[in-house]
């Protein structure tokens, strides 16, 4: 063997030892990266696959606090039931384990998200300008330290976003099944959905997502066949009304009463108005990749709840679309400067409420016009003397 060779296998070899003593140490150390709101995901799955209830707080709490997070009131799922479907696996393992295969699997869902996006948005751009203005995403660490589910929701997006690009709409459907963990963040696209279809009488992948989905929320039902009625229950237990998260609607209620819980669904009601009025003149060239990054956008500035911060990693298919533009670079700036401010608020513990600016600040870069270079057309070059 080349010494190259012998010296690339040595430095190989060095490395998956330093992360096998690395992996045992978060192994066996639950006070290194203590678990947050993955204790939600493992406890619900490990209730779901003994068939019981996993919207219980009561048996709940007691699997969260052995899991390591120090809690005197229960972390809810309130994802809808066919989320377990996803997490009954991490049920299965021990705690800590299970932690860092959520993580492993978070990782892989946002690696597996930007080959989707570039090869999708930015074919053309250099990989280290894709990769800076990707690793200056504040949201993506947020999420992975969290233990959210939103790396599977950016990925059932970019998925989307890829195979409809390239005309695969049964493909495109099923990826979209992954936003349903949280349909209201995506419930504009859902609408896109059937509206194409009947315009355009195209229903591969309507029909693909719906099929899809529906083997997903019955997979819950074989451990547990009454978790659609557990999850009911909660909901009455614990109604949306009582949540306060980081919404315009939520927002509303504080300005006028925050017993009035229908101000909460003002926004969706703006959301559809300008759905149908963006929707109209284009349905018959639509565009999916095109379009999807906005529907997101104006998904989640319209959400009726949720949205919180870690959420946020869904908009990296609004800030991704321009990366690929080489006239997006005069917005580099404004770019980073966001960045470092969602670092800023992120390090100094501040609550979620703090990272309300930051979906209408992607708004403000995603609607500043791109500087058009001047280009040459084969015309011009013709008439240049030679």
């Amino acid at each position: 063997m080349k010494p190259r060779t012998l010296l690339t296998a040595a430095a190989l070899l060095a490395v998956l030892a330093l992360l096998g003593w690395q992996f045992r140490t978060l192994l066996l150390d639950p006070t290194v990266w203590p678990p947050d709101d993955y204790v939600e995901y493992w406890a619900a799955g490990r209730l779901q696959l003994h068939g019981l209830d996993p919207y219980s707080p009561e048996l709940l709490l007691p699997l969260e606090r052995a899991a390591g997070r120090p809690t005197e009131e229960a972390v809810m799922m309130w994802n809808p039931p066919w989320t377990l479907t996803y997490v009954m696996p991490l049920g299965a393992l021990p705690a800590r384990l299970g932690q860092l295969a959520w993580f492993l699997v978070g990782l892989a869902a946002i690696l597996g998200s930007v080959a989707f996006l570039k090869a999708t948005y930015a074919t053309s751009t250099t990989a280290a300008r894709f990769g800076l203005v990707l690793a200056g995403f504040v949201p993506i660490y947020l999420v992975l330290q969290a233990g959210q589910i939103g790396p599977l929701m950016l990925l059932g997006a970019s998925g989307f976003a890829y195979f409809a690009r390239r005309g695969q709409f049964a493909l495109a459907g099923v990826s979209a099944v992954l936003l349903s963990t949280k349909p209201h963040l995506a419930y504009l696209l859902w609408v896109a959905m059937l509206a194409d279809a009947l315009a355009r009488r195209r229903f591969a992948m309507l029909g693909a997502g719906v099929g899809v989905g529906l083997v997903t929320a019955l997979i819950p039902l074989l451990a547990n066949p009454d978790v659609y009625g557990q999850y009911a229950a909660a909901l009455r237990d614990h109604p949306p009304a009582e949540w306060v998260s980081l919404t315009l609607g939520t927002l509303l209620r504080v300005a006028f009463g925050a017993e009035l819980f229908g101000l909460q669904f003002v926004p969706v009601a703006l959301g559809l108005a300008w759905f149908a009025w963006h929707w109209w003149p284009r349905r018959r060239t639509w565009d999916w990749a095109a379009e999807l990054p906005t529907l997101l956008l104006a998904s989640f500035l319209t959400s009726p709840y949720g949205a919180w911060h870690f959420d946020l990693v869904l908009l990296l298919v609004v800030v991704l679309r321009r990366a690929g533009n080489p006239a997006a670079l005069r917005l580099r700036w404004a770019y980073f400067a966001m960045c470092g401010a969602m670092l800023a608020v992120s390090q100094s513990g501040l609550t979620s409420v703090w990272f309300g600016w930051v979906a209408p600040a992607i708004l403000a870069l995603d609607l500043l016009p791109l500087r058009q270079t001047a280009t040459v057309t084969p015309l011009e070059l013709q008439a240049v003397p030679a």
